[in-house]
């Protein structure tokens, strides 16, 4: 179970992955031998060539993960920068330009997506989702059936996992639908890495966006992977020509090391992942018991083994949140990267959830136990029998 020091000098029963993953033992150490090397890696004597060994063998690792070739990885500052290069109208196929004319996003994707990159805000069409959270596979087709290709290509960009509600898209088929309108996909697989299966070479799109702190690496690198080099797109940061002239700005030698350290312990965890479903299934059958009227969003599609998204209705989940980690536990009242800032989830509205209360995301990993469901199960019964004195539920 990952316990992580509050404030208060307290342990928090940590329950919130999706936002961030601990700092794995492995990144850690792996970040703490590249320290040692100060030379840049784009340096051709020893002290360099050292650094360069270093990032070349977590390219190996991350490539590894999504059965990538090494040099169809770019490294990458994170997955925002990664989303941002790889959403443009500009790209070269071989040495001649290729235009994408539109870019199609999914309403539910992460809000680097849904951006644009640089595209400009009259180019982008949004898709819808269900009810689930799964794409409308029918109007995406209606929509791409009406894209104009003498004016440019269609460019799609889908997440693989929902960051709050963990539904799983059916990538494989959005895959092929673009392909068979003659676009090109983008798939923002951040949360479905280390967490699912992923091969690149199965028919999962064109490109891939990776993040290293998913996977307990550490924050501020990511990347890119494309199954071909032949089609990339123009450089968002150009400079000295790094990382194959596709990113430039010397790289940070200890944060891809530890990102390599991560995708390798990924690599030899992820087939045990979905193992995660049976805590996640006791703690909805937790929530459920205690609070009959509790809405799970997502629950009747695919779902990332870890991930569980509520609401308790006349309950706002600012509140609960507090109340949770007032009680030592670190949960998510769903997207967390606009500084603590908690709105309306955009997720809930693409689902077509207009309810005021919001929503907690419990995200879980490989570490968490017994503790963790017996403490949640504790502190969930305590708020909602405060909520609800008139109701007060008792504890089997």
């Amino acid at each position: 179970m990952e316990v992580l020091p509050m404030a208060t000098g307290k342990q928090a029963i940590y329950l919130d992955y999706n936002a961030s993953a601990p700092l794995l033992g492995e990144a850690r150490a792996a970040m703490i031998g590249a320290f040692d090397i100060d030379a840049n890696p784009s340096s051709v004597h020893a002290a360099g060539r050292a650094a360069r060994a270093l990032v070349q063998k977590s390219r190996r690792s991350v490539a590894a993960l999504v059965n990538a070739k090494p040099d169809h990885v770019v490294f990458t500052s994170g997955a925002t920068e990664a989303a941002a290069t790889l959403l443009t109208p500009n790209y070269s196929f071989g040495r001649s330009p290729l235009t994408f004319s539109r870019l199609y996003v999914c309403a539910a994707d992460h809000p680097c997506m849904l951006a644009g990159g640089r595209f400009a805000k009259d180019a982008l069409v949004t898709l819808p989702v269900q009810a689930s959270g799964l794409l409308d596979l029918a109007a995406m087709e209606t929509a791409l059936e009406g894209h104009d290709n003498t004016s440019g290509l269609p460019l799609v960009a889908v997440h693989w996992a929902n960051n709050e509600t963990g539904v799983l898209q059916p990538i494989r088929e959005v895959a092929a639908l673009v392909k068979a309108k003659g676009g090109v996909l983008v798939v923002d697989a951040v949360q479905a890495l280390g967490r699912i299966y992923i091969d690149i070479t199965d028919g999962c799109g064109d490109y891939l966006i990776l993040s290293s702190h998913k996977i307990g690496g550490p924050k501020g690198a990511g990347a890119f992977v494309a199954a071909s080099d032949l089609m990339m797109p123009m450089p968002l940061i150009t400079g000295g020509g790094q990382e194959r002239g596709h990113r430039g700005g010397t790289e940070a030698v200890a944060n891809i090391a530890g990102f390599g350290a991560a995708a390798e312990v990924a690599a030899e965890t992820v087939a045990r992942f979905g193992d995660r479903a049976e805590i996640r299934d006791r703690l909805e059958r937790t929530i459920l018991d205690i609070a009959p009227d509790a809405v799970i969003h997502g629950g009747d599609a695919p779902r990332l083994a870890n991930t569980l998204f509520f609401t308790i209705p006349g309950l706002k989940a600012e509140t609960m949140q507090i109340a949770f980690d007032l009680a030592g536990l670190a949960v998510s009242a769903g997207l967390a990267c606009s500084s603590g800032k908690v709105g309306r989830s955009h997720v809930l509205t693409a689902m077509g959830i207009t309810s005021e209360e919001g929503a907690i995301r419990v995200s879980f990993g490989r570490e968490t136990g017994e503790e963790a469901v017996a403490k949640f199960a504790e502190a969930f019964h305590k708020i909602v029998s405060r909520a609800r004195p008139e109701n007060r539920l008792e504890r089997a």
